[in-house]
């Protein structure tokens, strides 16, 4: 049997998933890190991207987070995202209208901070982006 760690997968609104898993994949902000069991403890800052959990059969779910913080203990990986939505249930349509929408904002800036927003924006709509395209390939 192999060996597991439980991990929860949280927004702000509510509790997206939670289990035993053999390995976890999530953004974080210097690059993608590949969680196992036992894994040394850490807390740090996630980029928006997709969460891929494994289970135990070597299947995988995955999820859409828009940022948020990993904690990681030797048992325990806790994903606190800002928002999180299984990636199968990501509306491809919103998503790139999203994309375009931000775009817009950065060409229309009236200040630095419209202009920061709109690039924190467009980089979640790519990243949402991005999580569609990979989950279609898998399937």
């Amino acid at each position: 049997m192999a060996m597991t760690i439980h991990v929860d997968i949280v927004s702000a609104e509510k509790e997206i998933w939670s289990g035993p898993a053999t390995m976890v994949f999530a953004p974080g902000e210097m690059g993608e890190l590949g969680i196992a069991p036992r894994h040394t403890p850490l807390l740090t800052r996630l980029k928006p991207g997709e969460v891929r959990v494994q289970d135990q059969q070597g299947d995988e779910e995955s999820y859409f987070i828009s940022g948020g913080i990993l904690e990681i203990q030797p048992h325990v990986v806790t994903v606190l995202a800002d928002t999180a939505i299984r990636a199968e249930d990501l509306d491809e349509a919103a998503a790139l209208k999203a994309k375009q929408d931000a775009e817009e904002a950065m060409d229309d800036r009236k200040s630095d901070m419209d202009y920061a927003k709109a690039k924190a924006e467009l980089a979640e709509a790519a990243a949402m982006m991005e999580t569609i395209k990979k989950v279609r390939g898998r399937k």
